[in-house]
């Protein structure tokens, strides 16, 4: 068996509500996302800041709708409204459907994007 690290999980454009270096760690999502695209407490994800090109990695929690705010060290390499992606992936020895969502400048779901694929 060969295990490649595929993509699983990936939200476009999350603006960051709220940047808090004074707590712990983590990425705080809305529910309603992270429920969409298959994300988990605690689950490891990337982030890649649209607006200065910082990426940076630490784990998700639910928080309240709308919301994604950066806690800890990851609060300094974010400022509020910055687009950010967040992308979850997993090791797998068959195809995985990514869910992805594009979300609009208040953080709702605009739409949900068609996974990549070996087709194209």
């Amino acid at each position: 068996m060969r295990l490649i690290q595929l993509l699983k999980s990936k939200i476009h454009h999350a603006r960051v509500t709220y940047a808090n270096p004074e707590y712990v760690g983590s990425i705080e999502i809305c529910p309603e996302v992270m429920d969409r695209v298959g994300l988990v407490p605690g689950e490891f994800v990337y982030i890649w800041n649209i607006e200065n090109g910082e990426r940076l990695t630490t784990y998700c929690f639910p928080g309240e709708k709308h919301t994604f705010g950066l806690n800890g060290a990851a609060a300094k390499r974010v400022s509020v409204g910055d687009r950010l992606i967040i992308a979850a992936f997993t090791w797998a020895d068959e195809d995985v459907t990514a869910k992805i969502v594009l979300l609009d400048e208040h953080n709702r779901i605009v739409r949900d994007m068609k996974p990549y694929t070996r087709d194209g």
